[in-house]
């Protein structure tokens, strides 16, 4: 067989085995045109990436350890040639705007149907860029600044992603287990949410999410 017939590599990182097996059926009807490989982690993707090569990579932002966004990074970095479709459970258009701004080519929320899910694959993977309709309209008018921007727009990734944990409901030890960071480092991100949100207390930081409907675990 000649290389230009062989298939082509899907690299799928999600921490979740059933969310794969899902993407995995999902993808069916592109047959023997890709080669799926699954990681777990953002670690084990990049390992992945020093042993084969990838036209495209579907990433999943909520994972423990190294967060979606972080990888999509050093993806782009260390594959500037890969196409990367990010898989969200995260509807908000900031999560979209974070992801096209750290390299992310496409964005589609995971309640998609699965004929949006193979569309967004074939039109990524061809070149193009895809982001959820739903979304569209907010990315554009919060890129425009028709619309005002919420302080938490601020954060950096890991503190967003460290304040919706709290906001949830999770202790700042819980928090530190899942993401693989030391009780010291969480409460320092605690610290300086609070300074660039201008709280004063954990009750005003917890209203302050719910306010602003943060209130969906990352896991």
């Amino acid at each position: 067989m000649k290389r230009l017939d062989a298939p082509r590599g899907l690299l799928l990182v999600d921490d979740h085995t059933i969310v794969r097996e899902g993407v995995r059926r999902i993808l069916e009807p592109l047959g023997a045109d890709w080669s799926i490989t699954e990681a777990g982690t953002g670690f084990q993707a990049l390992e992945c990436l020093r042993h084969a090569r990838f036209h495209l990579a579907i990433v999943d932002l909520s994972m423990p350890g190294m967060s979606g966004l972080d990888l999509v990074r050093r993806l782009k970095s260390e594959a500037p040639e890969i196409a990367v479709l990010v898989l969200s459970m995260h509807a908000e258009e900031q999560y979209a705007i974070r992801a096209f701004k750290a390299g992310a080519n496409g964005y589609l929320t995971k309640d998609g149907a699965a004929a949006e899910l193979l569309a967004a694959v074939r039109k990524v993977a061809d070149g193009g860029a895809y982001i959820t309709p739903s979304l569209a309209e907010q990315v554009v008018l919060q890129l425009n600044r028709r619309e005002p921007k919420s302080d938490h727009h601020q954060l950096s990734d890991r503190e967003l992603q460290v304040l919706r944990m709290i906001v949830s409901g999770s202790r700042l030890t819980d928090i530190a287990e899942k993401l693989h960071l030391s009780i010291k480092t969480v409460s320092t991100h605690k610290s300086h949410i609070q300074q660039k949100l201008g709280l004063d207390s954990m009750a005003a930081l917890i209203r302050y999410g719910l306010e602003h409907r943060l209130d969906r675990d990352d896991g």
